[in-house]
């Protein structure tokens, strides 16, 4: 039986609509980067390519390594994300809600992780009315080395911290390629990819989903059914 689904928010559960893509828009030109050069084309791609992993992992690659830079545009990032979802520009994935109730009213246990950063997190949670919707609400700050996805941390925290027996019981559902990644790394049965939000049906298969599905609202009725098959 599955003990606990570690669920990611934008994309997955929160609904995106552009809001990671205008920050990020807002940050990179606080770090000196215009909107007009090749160069905010190639960190727009990358930005899309890596939805999902910590948000500060990816200004350091896009700033060559340059932490105060990086912390900087993360920084700016993180306030035009706040200011945007204190704009109202925030609202659930339909029936994301309903699922997350559903498993926890069936015994699951529900952690929400995302890649931002703690302020943000709870920024969203307060605009949605989600401060007790789970069990846990986890950000890489939360973790021992301050690692976000890919890596298992995340995961592997909320199976520490919820008292999970066997990460084998645990099922992940996210809507990147690095969401999928982070629940194949923790070992956990069910790497689901969701298609409400950045990657498509091909990324999700291609980086392992076990399983790929139209939206979280599909995910208890995978968990109750138990099933591990192949990426459909």
């Amino acid at each position: 039986m599955t003990q606990l689904v570690v669920l990611d928010m934008a994309g997955t559960t929160v609904a995106d609509d552009g809001l990671v893509v205008e920050a990020f828009t807002r940050a990179i030109a606080a770090a000196g980067v215009d909107r007009d050069t090749p160069d905010y084309d190639r960190m727009l791609r990358y930005v899309h390519d890596t939805m999902g992993e910590s948000k500060i992992s990816v200004f350091r690659a896009l700033l060559g390594h340059d932490e105060e830079r990086a912390r900087a545009a993360n920084t700016a990032f993180e306030a035009a994300y706040g200011e945007l979802v204190a704009a109202g520009a925030c609202a659930p994935v339909p029936g994301a809600a309903d699922a997350i109730a559903e498993l926890r009213g069936a015994g699951v246990k529900v952690a929400l992780t995302t890649g931002f950063g703690r302020d943000t997190q709870a920024a969203i949670l307060d605009a949605l009315g989600w401060q007790d919707i789970a069990n846990l609400v986890l950000c890489p700050a939360d973790t021992e080395h301050g690692r976000g996805r890919p890596y298992p941390d995340l995961v592997l925290t909320a199976v520490l911290r919820l008292g999970v027996d066997d990460v084998r019981e645990v099922a992940t559902a996210g809507d990147t390629a690095f969401d999928v990644l982070c629940g194949l790394r923790s070992g956990a049965r069910i790497a689901a990819g969701v298609l409400t939000g950045a990657h498509d049906r091909t990324a999700l298969a291609a980086a392992g989903a076990t399983h790929v599905l139209d939206s979280v609202r599909d995910l208890p009725a995978l968990v109750r059914t138990g099933s591990a098959g192949s990426a459909g």
